[in-house]
Order: C-alpha cells, then structure tokens, then sequence
C-alpha cells in the first residue's frame, strides 16, 4: 500500500517507516524538523533512512537512496494549502500521523506550539483524509490523557476528562476530533495512546538519553517525587509491531458504532524509575548520584497500560526485557550520540 508517516524524522515515526519499507510499502514520510531539540539527531535518522540533509528543502520530496519505495518531504502540518496539495497527488491508502509537538513540560513554557501542530495540524489531518478516501487513519494520543487516574491499569473505558498538561489536553482533543469524523463521514480512525517509548533513536529530552548521558559523565540524576514514580516503559520494537499490525486491521461500524477506536499499546509492566535507574547503572557498570525533588507540575505518578483490546485485535505482546532493551539503547548511544551531540 501507499502509506504516508507524518513525524518520520522523530523516534517513533522514524522507525515505523523503516518498518513499512521493510514490509515492502511505498511510504511518504512528512516532518517539518522543529527545533524541539537538537536537529542534527532528526536529520540523522532521516539520513540513516536514506534522505540526506542537503536534499531536504521545505515543500519538495527528496528521494530515498536506500529505500527506492521511502519519499521524504519536509512540511508543516499547519500548511493547509500544501498539504491538500500532496493528499491530492500522491493518493495514500493509509495515514498513519505521528507529528505533534511534544513533551508534558514543554506545554507549560510554550503552549502555542501545541495548539498549532496538535489541533490545528491535526484538524488538517482529518480533512485532507475525509477528502481523498483515506482507508485508515491511525494517530498517536498518549497515556498522558489518563491523568493523575488512582485505577490500574488504565483501560481505554476509564474516563479521562481530567488532563493535567496542556499536551494532555491536546491529545484527548485528537481522540474528540477523530470521533466525530468517524461519525460523519465514516473515516476509520484508530488512536494509539502509547506509553513510555524507550530504545534506539529516543528523544534526548526523554529521561533514558539524560540518565545515559548524566551516568556516562558522572553528574547527579534530577529525580522527581521523591523517587516514587513508576512508568510502563515499552521498547520501540514491541510498538512498532503493535503499530504495523494495526494498520490492516481497519475498524468497522460493527466493532465500534462509528468507524473509531482507542488502543492503549504498552508493555504492561509498570517499573519504579528508580529500578530504571539501577538498570542502567548495571549495565553502564557506573554508579550515579541521585537528587531528589518534589512532583514536577503536569507529571503523573505512574502509568500502566491494560492493553487486552490490543491484543484481541492483533496477537500484540511485548517480549522485550528491561535490561535487554537498555543494553539495545546504550549501545546505539555510545555508537551515535556519546561525544557526538
């Protein structure tokens, strides 16, 4: 199929169209390379995929030299015009729309950035795909939507009308925007609320990159409610799976009343961050220095993902071990990042 990848040069997105070419797809990858953080990670993925940097220039596809199915074209979601532009020439069969702005806590510094690319990208989204017969919308919500929830695990049926980010907000605003499209115009669309995505090609502002870095260089770890936090952290290969196998299951009037749905995809294995921590130590063969602070405003104290509906649909289960998984990181990190960014 025809897919198009929106936030193919960020963490996720990078590695699922790496997966949908491997599957042998034709992708389109769509990003507008914000300044969020550090650039040259972004333009490095995108050049271990084949684009190199000089080719890419705002509005014009750049062909992969790896990938003769993979096209890359730097865009902003925001750009309406541009973006019917590409729907109507390039006739996708699927979307799968992983570009937002992210980061809890840099919606309280900045919160336009999220208004722009989170609801107004987003609703560019929807109408480009009611507009050209999309089959299926796939999206990234987020656990952050769950909020400061005391019921575990979290289940897509949980109410979750009690963001605390603003970046929490926006992503339940997806899930309300995709509902009422589905409704209207029968557009199937499935939204991926994901869970603490560690491994390969992370974000630097994501606390594996910082721990990796601070332990390598012996300064202290910030760590926040005292210690007393527990994330379900998944690998990106168990997501990427997840994802890959949703795309073809494409959702129906008889599963949801109205063409949507909402996954949680995580690993479904809360860790204390804590433990997280002392996993890392082991594996680096260092050991780290711990600050400790109160709650960071907008954070959650755990999350844990009940992801039985997941695993009807599609057979999805996580194998990845935690120390596996960080010995897979560290090594990509020494590799790409240490002494380099």
């Amino acid at each position: 199929m025809k897919i198009l990848v929106t936030g193919t040069a960020g963490f996720i997105g990078y590695h699922v169209a790496r997966r949908l070419l491997e599957l042998g797809h034709e992708v389109v990858g769509l990003d507008n390379i914000n300044d969020y953080y550090d650039v040259r990670l972004k333009y490095a993925r995108l050049v271990e995929a084949g684009i190199g940097e000089t080719e890419i220039s705002y509005g014009k596809l750049s062909q992969s030299n790896n990938y003769k199915e993979y096209r890359f074209i730097k865009l902003n979601l925001e750009d309406r015009e541009n973006l019917q532009t590409l729907f109507s020439n390039e006739k996708f069969d699927i979307v799968c729309n992983l570009a937002a702005q992210a980061g809890v806590r840099y919606s309280i510094e900045n919160p336009y950035a999220y208004i722009d690319s989170n609801i107004i990208g987003f609703i560019n989204i929807l109408e480009c795909c009611r507009h050209n017969i999309i089959k299926h919308l796939i999206y990234a919500s987020s656990s952050s939507v769950y909020g400061n929830s005391n019921k575990t695990p979290f289940s897509e049926d949980d109410n979750v009308d009690y963001p605390i980010s603003l970046y929490a907000a926006t992503k339940k605003a997806n899930e309300l925007m995709a509902h009422s499209y589905s409704h209207l115009y029968k557009l199937p669309t499935t939204g991926l609320r994901f869970f603490t995505v560690y491994g390969p090609w992370g974000r630097p502002d994501m606390a594996p990159m910082l721990f990796a870095k601070a332990i390598i260089n012996g300064e202290s770890i910030k760590v926040f409610n005292h210690g007393d936090l527990q994330r379900d952290f998944t690998y990106i290969d168990d997501i990427i799976e997840g994802i890959v196998n949703i795309i073809h299951n494409v959702p129906d009037k008889t599963e949801t009343h109205s063409f949507y749905r909402i996954l949680n995809i995580g690993n479904s294995k809360p860790i204390s961050l804590l433990e997280f921590i002392h996993t890392m130590e082991q594996v680096l063969e260092r050991k780290v220095k711990l600050e400790f602070y109160p709650m960071q405003a907008g954070d959650v104290k755990i999350t844990y993902a009940d992801t039985t509906k997941l695993q009807k649909l599609t057979g999805y289960k996580p194998d990845m071990v935690l120390k596996n998984g960080i010995e897979n990181f560290i090594d990509w990190y020494k590799q790409n990042i240490f002494n380099k960014m």
